[in-house]
């Protein structure tokens, strides 16, 4: 392959990021997909509908993801999440700030980008500071920090940390056959159970569009994972994945990304910062969730309500951010992306997040009632 034709096939990749993430925001939208808002009905109304929906989405990605595996078109080796090393305790407090955050700013990474899309100035403040925040934790002062704490604590493995390249070195069997079974199992039984008792078209609604976001999942890793791969860069002679900010396959994800968004935009005369999927998925989520919020006649410019509000959002946003680096990931990156790999750190830091969130929703009703 020349490096014309790796020029030609890094852009078609960030285009195509840009259209799924635009899709991916247009149907969050639409659908309501949100892991807060599924956590906040569930605590406040006893609604189980998005979770369900989560849940779908959850289920379609571990399927689809075990497929690409199972046809060798994905080295489930060659990601984002794939390691020797188990870092339960970073996955976890940084799950926990991540959820306590993003109760307090109405929505995490996702959200946020899709109500700034539906005209959302509040979204617009949240993400600059869980940028600079995120930024900061990959790479400055609660980089340090992460480091010399939360890291420091993990479990070394003898093979990838995810279920089933565990259970197939103990099994001494197929690695890829055992993933495929344990998806269409684990991945079916979700599901079925999102699908369980629906009869109302609001239900039937929320489920497509659980199904849609967990087939974004996949889509995206099939994308970064096998059609943007070169197998000899012509200059390097280095198998490489195109257009990534970690040289390893990536799928969705909304924290990191929007932190090489702002460095990319803010040292963009710097010819070293190069476009990437992530920074077109940011873009297209947005992008996607304002076409749609144009098209239904429903975009509406959204300011604070006042200094209470301002701080509950930006202190969320901080929290979003270095909680999302630590965990190596958001509702999203970790919640379907990494959990559709099974990696075993997805556990913890999914746990997290809920015990965060729950608490952070348990804390704004303390808040509420104190104050009538």
């Amino acid at each position: 392959m020349s490096i014309e034709q790796v020029s030609l096939l890094t852009s078609l990749a960030l285009v195509a990021a840009f259209v799924l993430s635009a899709v991916f925001g247009a149907v969050a939208r639409s659908t309501r997909f949100c892991t807060m808002g599924a956590i906040s009905d569930v605590v406040n109304l006893g609604d189980w509908t998005r979770v369900k929906q989560w849940a779908a989405a959850g289920g379609i990605a571990l399927i689809g993801f075990s497929a690409l595996v199972f046809a060798g078109l994905v080295d489930p080796n060659q990601t984002l999440y794939a390691s020797n090393r188990i870092l339960w305790l970073a996955a976890l407090v940084g799950g926990l700030l991540f959820g306590a955050g993003m109760v307090l700013s109405s929505g995490c990474g996702n959200k946020t980008l899709v109500r700034l899309g539906g005209g959302s100035l509040k979204a617009l403040v949240v993400l600059l500071v869980m940028g600079v925040s995120a930024f900061a934790t990959l790479k400055g002062i609660t980089a340090v920090l992460r480091v010399a704490t939360v890291d420091k604590v993990h479990v070394d493995m003898a093979t990838n940390a995810s279920l089933p390249d565990v259970l197939a070195a103990a099994l001494q069997v197929h690695g890829p056959s055992l993933r495929l079974l344990i998806g269409l199992v684990v991945g079916g039984a979700l599901i079925a159970w999102a699908a369980w008792g629906r009869r109302d078209t609001r239900d039937v609604r929320s489920l497509v569009g659980g199904l849609l976001i967990g087939l974004l999942v996949v889509v995206a890793w099939w994308l970064s994972g096998h059609w943007a791969v070169v197998d000899e860069h012509p200059l390097t002679l280095e198998h490489v994945f195109l257009a990534t900010n970690s040289g390893r396959a990536e799928a969705l994800s909304f924290v990191t990304p929007v932190a090489y968004a702002l460095d990319w935009l803010l040292f963009y005369s710097d010819t070293n910062k190069l476009l990437t999927l992530g920074i077109a998925s940011v873009a297209g989520v947005v992008v996607g969730a304002a076409v749609h919020a144009l098209w239904s006649r429903e975009f509406r410019w959204e300011g604070f309500a006042g200094t209470n509000d301002l701080a509950h959002h930006m202190t969320g946003g901080v929290l979003m951010g270095i909680g999302g680096v630590t965990a190596m990931g958001c509702t999203i990156g970790q919640g379907l992306s990494a959990f559709s790999t099974l990696s075993i750190a997805s556990l913890p830091a999914i746990a997290g997040i809920v015990v965060g969130a729950v608490a952070s929703l348990k804390y704004q009703a303390w808040q509420l009632q104190r104050e009538l």
